[in-house]
């Protein structure tokens, strides 16, 4: 994926000189590309993970948020990389931002559980 990656680049650096619309596209594709190469490649150890944090009785609804979070994590760096990359920097701290406030609000039953199990603890 590395050589793709440089690939990409160095052709959205070529295309940059004569149409930056098409450069945005091509690394959009690339980002996109890489992506869904890592969903696939991560498909086995996540379900591993899931295993064991199901095996050590953690509930499903905590492991969903944990990896929804991840996700939206991911999703935002690229987002915004590719708005600064593109020249709009207000577009990438929105991205940002958006992308906080979602693994907020992914994390609520998560923190709603943690808060329950002190108050059972106290």
């Amino acid at each position: 994926m590395g050589v793709f990656c440089v690939g990409g680049a160095l052709l959205s650096l070529i295309l940059k000189q004569y149409c930056s619309e098409h450069s945005l596209v091509l690394s959009l594709a690339v980002c996109s590309s890489v992506f869904i190469g890592a969903v696939v490649m991560l498909e086995y150890p996540v379900s591993e993970v899931r295993d064991i944090f199901l095996s050590a009785g953690i509930n499903e609804s905590y492991i969903s948020a944990m990896f929804k979070a991840l996700a939206v994590c991911c999703i935002t760096h690229i987002s915004a990389e590719l708005c600064r990359d593109s020249g709009e920097s207000a577009m990438g701290a929105a991205a940002e931002l958006w992308g906080r406030a979602a693994v907020v609000v992914i994390s609520l039953p998560v923190v709603r559980g943690f808060i329950g199990l002190i108050d059972k603890l106290l």
